[in-house]
């Protein structure tokens, strides 16, 4: 049938049921998208931070690769002596938080459980302190996973990727019902 033949034809008025469920996508669509804004925004920065923590100087660090063998490093409960002898008394009592172990580079990161998140760079085959200085990215981490709003943070990041979800298929469906309306 020509185009100029369709367009005359009467068009069906779509179902009560079909116009509601319509309008409650574009609402959910347009209100989700409203609220759920704010936290992909916070997600995506806190991201490209991440991405660019070293060049934006957030954490201290050494790209330098110390020689000796994996086999000759020290224990390490010697390395982790070292690290806290490297630190004020109040970082060192704060305990370690965790130990990064880096064998290609012959380096171990200790990071301590302190308020203002102190690391310690050691070498691993002989103990010299490479690098103390602070880890300012640990905030940003725990912006980016949620962490910093405890448990209830995680739960806030899991609602906010269910609410894309959402968006999607009510944006998908607000796109296609008018073309499968017109036919």
């Amino acid at each position: 049938m020509p185009a100029a033949n369709r367009r005359s034809l009467p068009r069906r008025k779509p179902s009560r049921a079909t116009r509601a469920i319509t309008k409650g996508m574009l609402y959910t669509h347009l209100w989700l998208g409203v609220i759920v804004a704010f936290l992909v925004i916070i997600i995506s920065l806190t991201g490209i931070m991440l991405n660019h923590k070293r060049a934006l100087g957030f954490m201290p660090g050494t790209d330098a690769r110390q020689p000796g063998a994996f086999a000759q490093s020290l224990p390490l409960p010697e390395l982790a002596r070292r690290a806290a002898a490297a630190v004020t008394p109040d970082v060192a009592t704060s305990g370690i938080d965790r130990m990064d172990v880096r064998p290609d580079k012959g380096i171990i990161k200790v990071r301590f459980n302190d308020t203002s998140i102190t690391e310690v760079t050691l070498a691993l085959h002989d103990g010299a302190v490479l690098v103390t200085g602070l880890r300012n990215d640990s905030f940003l981490e725990q912006l980016h996973s949620g962490d910093a709003f405890g448990k209830a943070g995680y739960l806030l990041s899991d609602l906010a990727a269910a609410a894309l979800i959402l968006l999607l298929l009510s944006g998908f469906w607000m796109w296609l019902y008018p073309h499968t309306r017109a036919r």
